[in-house]
């Protein structure tokens, strides 16, 4: 079988005809391909049959796409060396499109295209084709496989898939500075043909612009690009397929390029003089006026930073930066006095912050003007001399002594007269008043140092002309100290005398307190009253550092005989005039333990911590315990045993009285009641009955007192 075509529709279809028709199938074979007598194997080898040899051709046919004429469209054809034109052979196909895109007339072996075909979509098919012996339907040939290729034609425009673009270029970029690569895709053959060559050209943006025709690069073509002239351009740019050649397809996009900033403008001020009005009363730190240079330049190329590079100006005021505004805000530093300078001037210097140094050639990136302020006079209130004014005085000085006084004028040119008050609401103002027209201050009653030793008090000063503006200064008040106060004991506390003290021992040193200033009462003076008899139990010995030590005149003191003595010592301070104070110090005996410590004293808790010694508190908590014992003890033996309170002897019926006449000693003296031999018929009810018992509560309490009376002796 042969396959061949009917037509060629190209010069490449022709020639491929010719060397079908001239030279046979065999010389177009891309590979091999088994003969009549031999079969391929799956696993590669060949199968050989003793049957004549015929000749299969194995070829690819070729279609156009997009083909809409009105007849099917012919393919090819296929012819088996057994055909001998009889009608015997019957050809079948199958396959990718076959009896629907593809059909094949069964006797001649004629292919058809029935429908238009897209490469773009499908590109080839694959299809099987067989011979048959018509009338056994037996197989002339093995089936075999063969390629319909979709001949591509140009009828793709290129397209840009990604448009419109937007790109950006710094401003005063060299020529030939890349912006953008834009690229155009064809959707025809790129293997065959020009149908898919792409060449890209400019149709809009020139001469700002152009456009590598290969690589759709656009660059820049115009150097000093300023985008302060202008800053936006559209650009059109256009790819054409078939090389650029009449009658290939083209697709065009737009790039809209903005020109980014670079600092290429100093900054400018719109003139070179300003004048600005502040007047005196500005407040120091307020702003008082504004000036701007421009910058043609966006972002951090227009940031200026604004000084006053002249002294003059510098040392009154500052000047500052708005970030938003870019303004350079004027500030008052020190306070303005119209009556000392009506004028200033101030140079400003603006300079960008930001410059870069590839454009220095363009010049320097700061400019400057000249401010001139002046000062505007306001009526401003009385100024005193003094922030802050202090005086004294001393203490019980009669009412109308004078303190000091306090001045202010008027700072203003007419220099008016002022007027002095005292601001009502304080409270140290009833002891003070003031000269409105002097300023003098006088007390208005006796000051006491030791009530009050400071006073703070506030003048105010306004002008007579106009009252409404008031000035206001602090003035302090001290009172100075005298010597009115006589001095005093400082102990609140009563003295203690132990009742083993010796003549001649130390019952305790004393001080001396004194309400008046250190400086008068730094010294004192001790002695005992010289209008009263000589003390036989105490005397007072002046150390000559302002105390003073009570000492013992007698061997012991008794506090039952005499607990509490006083004592009165005169007291006399340093100032001038000296002034004495008598004070009485009440003593009191008290029983000491060794190394003086009081052991117990009237109004003292008998169990205190200070009366009781570890010891003796043991000795009572065992006390305690040793009692618990025996009451444990006596409930159990009542509980187990009850024995008669009588002792009888039933075998003698005699009545016999048994008496103990053992004396007791000294315990028996210590335990004899004075009061059977006042009151006899008292002692005989008192008298134990010698035929009965006696209570065992009676023998608990007998043991219980006589365990509580040695403790106390311990103690």
């Amino acid at each position: 079988m042969r396959i061949s075509t009917a037509s060629c529709l190209c010069p490449f279809l022709v020639c491929l005809c010719f060397i079908q028709r001239c030279y046979g199938a065999s010389h177009h074979v891309p590979a091999k391909v088994p003969s009549r007598n031999q079969t391929k194997l799956a696993n590669g080898e060949t199968e050989v049959h003793h049957r004549p040899k015929r000749g299969w051709i194995w070829n690819q046919f070729f279609v156009l796409e997009e083909h809409f004429g009105t007849e099917a469209q012919y393919v090819g054809k296929l012819h088996s060396n057994s055909d001998k034109g009889d009608g015997s052979v019957r050809y079948i196909l199958d396959g990718e499109g076959a009896g629907t895109i593809f059909i094949i007339d069964e006797v001649t072996g004629d292919i058809h295209a029935t429908k238009s075909l897209d490469r773009e979509k499908k590109t080839h098919y694959v299809l099987h084709a067989q011979a048959l012996d018509r009338h056994t339907e037996e197989a002339l040939e093995p089936k075999s496989e063969f390629i319909i290729k979709v001949q591509d034609i140009n009828d793709n425009a290129p397209k840009f898939p990604d448009g419109p673009f937007v790109a950006t270029v710094p401003e005063m970029s060299e020529v030939g500075t890349s912006v953008l690569q834009v690229t155009a895709t064809d959707a025809d053959d790129p293997t065959y043909g020009n149908s898919a060559r792409i060449v890209y050209s400019i149709l809009q943006g020139q001469p700002y612009f152009s456009v590598d025709p290969k690589t759709g690069i656009i660059r820049t073509a115009l150097a000093n690009m300023d985008r302060e002239a202008r800053e936006h351009y559209t650009v059109v740019i256009q790819a054409k397929d078939m090389a650029g050649q009449v009658g290939g397809l083209s697709g065009s996009t737009t790039i809209n390029i903005t020109l980014t900033d670079i600092n290429d403008n100093p900054p400018k001020f719109p003139q070179k003089n300003y004048q600005l009005y502040v007047p005196e009363s500005a407040q120091v730190g307020k702003a008082v006026g504004k000036i701007k240079a421009n910058d043609e330049d966006l972002g951090v190329n227009a940031d200026i930073r604004y000084s006053i590079i002249n002294s003059e100006g510098a040392n009154m005021f500052s000047i500052s930066t708005d970030r938003d505004t870019r303004e350079g805000i004027i500030s008052l530093k020190k306070p303005l006095n119209y009556e000392r300078k009506k004028t200033y001037t101030l140079h400003i210097e603006g300079v960008n912050t930001h410059v870069d140094p590839r454009y220095s050639y363009l010049g320097s990136f700061k400019d400057t003007a000249t401010l001139k302020i002046t000062v505007g006079d306001v009526d401003e209130a009385p100024v005193f001399s003094l922030e802050h004014f202090i005086m004294d005085v001393y203490e019980n000085a009669p009412s109308g002594t004078e303190v000091g006084g306090v001045t202010a004028r008027d700072p203003d040119s007419r220099n008016s007269p002022v007027r002095y008050y005292l601001d009502s609401k304080e409270e140290g103002v009833r002891y003070f008043r003031i000269d409105e027209a002097s300023g003098v201050i006088r007390t208005t009653q006796p000051l006491d140092r030791e009530d009050m030793p400071w006073h703070n008090i506030t003048v105010m000063a306004s002008e007579v002309d106009n009252p409404s503006l008031l000035s206001h200064v602090p003035v302090t008040v001290q009172v100075l100290d005298v010597n009115d106060n006589p001095p005093e004991i400082a102990t609140d506390e009563e003295v203690i005398v132990c009742e083993s003290s010796r003549p001649g021992q130390v019952i305790q040193t004393v001080t001396a307190v004194d309400k008046d200033d250190f400086a008068n009462g730094q010294r004192f003076s001790f002695a005992l009253p010289s209008q009263l008899p000589v003390n036989p139990n105490f005397t007072l010995r002046d150390n000559e550092d302002s105390t003073a030590s009570i000492i013992a005149r007698r061997r012991r003191f008794n506090h039952l005989t005499q607990e509490l003595y006083e004592l009165p010592i005169v007291v006399w301070d340093g100032g001038e005039p000296s002034l004495s104070g008598t004070s009485t110090l009440t003593l009191r005996v008290c029983p000491c333990q060794r190394h003086g410590r009081v052991r117990m004293c009237q109004g003292e808790a008998f169990l205190s911590s200070a009366g009781l010694s570890t010891g003796a508190l043991i000795a009572i908590l065992l006390c305690i315990v040793i009692l618990l014992a025996i009451v444990v003890l006596f409930i159990t033996l009542r509980r187990s045993k009850k024995e008669p309170l009588i002792i009888s002897e039933e075998d003698i019926r005699e009545n016999v009285v048994t008496y103990d006449d053992e004396g007791g000693g000294e315990e028996d003296t210590e335990a004899f009641d004075i009061i059977a031999l006042r009151n006899p018929a008292a002692a005989e009810e008192l008298k134990f009955r010698r035929d009965v018992r006696p209570e065992e509560n009676d023998i608990f309490l007998g043991v219980y007192f006589l365990l509580l009376n040695k403790v106390l002796k311990s103690i």
